[in-house]
């Protein structure tokens, strides 16, 4: 099928880029496979995840069909793009058409982008993984991709207005060894090895992240274990409960 809205897409968000001069290190695409189904599963620290997610998989040549809420498929702007690009609507309430949805698409050979937090991490540290990609891996007979974002949520993140202005930010994507999805594995161990394996690769990213804040006003984007203002885990939800 010719993918009339996705590559468009695709050449417009690399001339955003380079008018926004991101300076995007992504290593690691290799692991995505050429051919066959794939999950990729990635943490989610900003709005524009699946652009940067789906950026990885560009030197293998492949499309990210990415599963996500059925609301941004209803927006009048969105919608139709996420349409055109066969994306995978999901209603968190009645979720079994979107597991079909994402079933066939592995079995016909695409690859499923996944983010297992299921909502933005304001912490911008992992929360637990939901054990549907795994599951759908097993299913589809797959394997996960694990992938790794910072500096995303420096753009536009949960909380935070965005900013498309800030020049020169840098991006690090860091992708993964496959992990196999073997059937006689339990998805609640192979969640939890998927979240290590994804863990290591957000702690190389951040590692290799060449900016550091430039002042205490500065400090919002980085998780509070690494010197940061991000509000905790535990702060959030004593907040939501409160």
């Amino acid at each position: 099928m010719a993918e009339l809205v996705y590559r468009p897409v695709i050449g417009f968000a690399r001339t955003l880029f380079k008018a926004w001069d991101l300076k995007i290190d992504c290593q690691g695409s290799e692991n995505i496979p050429r051919t066959g189904g794939a999950v990729l599963v990635s943490n989610h620290i900003s709005y524009l995840d699946f652009v940067f997610a789906g950026l990885a998989a560009r030197p293998q040549k492949r499309l990210v069909r990415f599963m996500a809420k059925d609301s941004v498929f209803r927006h009048k702007i969105s919608g139709p793009l996420m349409r055109g690009m066969r994306h995978i609507p999901v209603d968190r309430e009645q979720g079994e058409a979107a597991y079909e949805h994402a079933l066939n698409s592995l079995r016909s050979g695409e690859v499923v982008g996944i983010f297992p937090e299921a909502t933005i991490s304001q912490s911008f540290t992992l929360k637990g993984f939901k054990t549907g990609a795994a599951r759908l891996a097993q299913d589809a007979g797959v394997p996960l991709v694990p992938v790794a974002l910072w500096g995303t949520q420096r753009l536009w993140t949960k909380g935070q207005p965005r900013n498309f202005k800030r020049s020169h930010i840098p991006i690090t994507i860091r992708v993964g060894e496959a992990v196999e999805a073997a059937r006689d594995q339990y998805a609640g161990v192979l969640t939890r090895r998927l979240r290590e394996r994804v863990q290591e690769l957000l702690e190389a990213a951040q590692r290799a992240y060449p900016v550091r804040p430039k002042g205490p006003e500065d400090t919002w984007w980085v998780p509070a274990h690494l010197g940061g203002t991000a509000p905790t885990q535990e702060a959030l939800r004593a907040a939501e409960a409160r």
